[in-house]
């Protein structure tokens, strides 16, 4: 019998069974990568590494169940993971020093807050704010977290101690400290970092990373390679997850992780969207953010509650699975299996792995976060947004994450009101029978002797109001011919704020002044009606209102009658 449908998840509605075997073998394949690499994630995060594996155990599960998104990857995520880390370090918590049971708690409870975060945003249907990072900004943003996790490797595969300070105290730290390096500990990161690549160029249906990963953790096992100097894992703890609210922190806590919370839920929203649409578009499917942010919100809430950090939507590990040919979260299903069963039986055999080849895997990642075809590309097409993105970038891995993330959000709402407030506006003259020709909005243009057809192109608001008004005043008193009727095209305007409409109350009385009368053609329903509330629609007779621009023109009384005796 089959389950009601309101029973079965929206990810898996509509499954073919011939569908399965497809699936499981794209997620066991998944699993291959992403099990090293959540590993790697733990020393961005500075946590435990067995951390690493509960993100993709009950995080991963509640966005298979909950989420919509056929192919969407949940798990730890290298931008995450240095929000986190840099915030909690920055936020100075007293005993909270990395890797510690207060930090790994203070993890969790992030994690927590930012699943409340995810839930209001559901509530209050704030998908959009994804919207709010541009295309440019988010490449800044990642290209930065990029260079700040690669150089973050360097350390573990030179084998020599990291530094602590800014990222350029730390650079300095591990380049004085080249006299040290453990040659050994080097020869397992550079290796890895070669097998990774060089099944990317010459066999990139296998993942290079697992052959590493294994292939090296043979070696060291058997060439017992902590005896000779290379830094292992050691001991992980083996079994489930810890399950309940983190210990040792309680709601005194909470103000001191928020901001870094909320930093990673803006990430979370814009990198999972965009993720998400990009993937559904592929297969012709539609993306429903709403609905994936509960996923996130359950993921989140699952992390903090298992023991572990914050989770994100995988570009990366999407990318994998859909490579893989995966269909559905069937293949990521099959992810928690194969790590539940690593946690169960298979731990013992990690005890061996060198931290450099850890450390490689994730040098990988960081590297190919940077993202130089895509600044390049915007530089030549864009240049200010170029500009945006390389101070995104800089500020990420010089300043922080915390603060490159602020930093995207105001350039990119800078860049939305800097666009609305230069929109571009034109006076419009008459084609003939083929409509209208669009010229600037300059000195001297007009539609017709004694008539102005001004169209602007973006909804006026407190920021933009006053230079609308300068220039239509601009173009008003420099006219060739006297002015008689100044024609608004509304057709690009489709809000009007309380300011802007005490800009026009003014700009009314300045054309009243002239014997100007201002016509209005192609305004919104909705803007008449603000226009109402402002107290303007008694001053703009119906017979100054038309829905039709044409009609507008044609109802203009042309030549100025010669005056009366």
């Amino acid at each position: 019998m089959a389950l009601p449908k309101a029973l079965v998840p929206v990810s898996l509605r509509g499954y073919q069974a011939s569908w399965l075997a497809r699936d499981v073998l794209a997620g066991v394949t998944l699993a291959a990568v992403a099990i090293p690499e959540v590993m790697g994630y733990t020393s961005i995060a500075q946590m435990p590494i067995v951390t690493g594996l509960y993100t993709i155990l009950l995080p991963l599960l509640a966005f298979a169940l909950l989420g919509s998104s056929k192919l969407l990857v949940v798990g730890g995520d290298s931008a995450t993971a240095a929000i986190l880390a840099s915030g909690l370090i920055s936020a100075g918590i007293s005993g909270a020093t990395p890797g510690s049971p207060q930090w790994v708690a203070l993890c969790g409870l992030t994690a927590l807050v930012c699943g409340v975060l995810l839930v209001l945003a559901r509530l209050l249907r704030l998908g959009f704010i994804g919207d709010f990072l541009s295309a440019s900004v988010l490449i800044g943003f990642l290209t930065g977290v990029g260079i700040q996790v690669a150089t973050g490797q360097i350390p573990d595969i030179l084998g020599v101690p990291k530094g602590s300070g800014g990222w350029f105290e730390q650079q300095w730290s591990w380049l004085t400290s080249l006299g040290a390096v453990s040659w050994p500990t080097l020869a397992y990161g550079a290796a890895t970092i070669a097998i990774i690549y060089a099944f990317k160029l010459f066999v990139p249906k296998i993942p290079g990373a697992i052959i590493a990963v294994v292939g090296l953790l043979t070696l060291a096992t058997v060439t017992d390679a902590s005896g000779y100097g290379v830094e292992v894992v050691g001991a992980i703890q083996g079994g489930l997850p810890p399950i309940g609210l983190p210990a040792g922190v309680g709601w005194s806590d909470i103000p001191a992780v928020l901001s870094t919370a909320f930093a990673c839920f803006v990430i979370i929203i814009a990198q999972s969207a965009a993720t998400s649409r990009s993937f559904a578009a592929k297969h012709g499917d539609r993306a429903d953010v709403n609905r994936d942010i509960v996923g996130l919100a359950a993921a989140n809430l699952a992390a903090g509650i298992s023991g572990t950090f914050v989770v994100n939507g995988s570009p990366t590990k999407t990318q994998i699975l859909d490579g893989q040919k995966g269909r559905t979260q069937v293949a990521n299903l099959t992810v928690v299996v194969v790590t539940l069963l690593v946690l169960l039986f298979l731990t013992d055999l990690l005890t061996d792995l060198p931290k450099a080849v850890l450390g490689g895997v994730v040098f990988v990642i960081g590297i190919e976060l940077i993202d130089i075809r895509g600044l390049v590309r915007i530089s030549r097409i864009r240049r200010r947004e170029f500009l945006i993105a390389l101070a995104t970038a800089l500020t990420v891995f010089i300043v922080g994450v915390g603060a490159g993330v602020v930093l995207a959000i105001a350039l990119s709402l800078l860049d939305v009101v800097e666009r609305q407030y230069r929109a571009r506006d034109f006076v419009l003259r008459v084609r003939g029978e083929q409509g209208y020709d669009y010229d600037p909005a300059v000195p001297g243009a007009q539609t017709a002797p004694g008539l102005v057809v001004f169209r602007y192109g973006a909804d006026l608001f407190y920021a933009n109001a006053t230079r609308f008004a300068d220039e239509v005043e601009t173009v008003v008193d420099a006219a060739p011919d006297r002015v008689r009727w100044l024609i608004l095209d509304g057709a690009g305007i489709s809000d009007v704020d309380y300011s802007a409409g005490m800009n026009l109350a003014a700009l009314l009385d300045w054309l009243d002044a002239r014997q100007i009368a201002l016509v209005l053609a192609r305004v919104d329903t909705d803007v008449l009606s603000a226009l109402d509330s402002y107290g303007l629609g008694a001053r703009i007779p119906p017979d100054r209102i038309y829905s039709d621009l044409d009609a507008a023109v044609r109802a203009f009384p042309g030549e100025e009658p010669p005056p009366t005796a």
